[in-house]
């Protein structure tokens, strides 16, 4: 995967794959990152949806400026089911 990422990019990246789970990263971050490799869109019942290769997910609401527990591992278990990993990408 040849998508280049900036510092901030990769700060995000790596908090989201950070254990224990960081609490502190904005949805803002996440959907800056997730642009990178495919369309985020906010849905017209406020949740996000990110598709990358023509699969769609939906990360939930964002009451919250911040992730929730949950949220982060989903969008980890997204990130690695398209081989988008902070070791992957520093390889390229």
């Amino acid at each position: 995967m040849s998508v280049k990422l900036d510092h901030h990019h990769r700060l995000t990246l790596g908090k989201v794959f950070g254990h224990p789970i960081n609490h502190n990263i904005q949805w803002h971050d996440v959907c800056c990152l997730l642009e990178r490799f495919g369309e985020v869109h906010e849905t017209h019942r406020g949740n996000w949806a990110v598709t990358v290769d023509g699969e769609t997910v939906s990360f939930g609401p964002t009451r919250d400026r911040d992730l929730t527990d949950e949220q982060v591992v989903r969008v980890r278990h997204f990130l690695k089911s398209h081989d988008i990993t902070p070791a992957v990408l520093r390889v390229a």
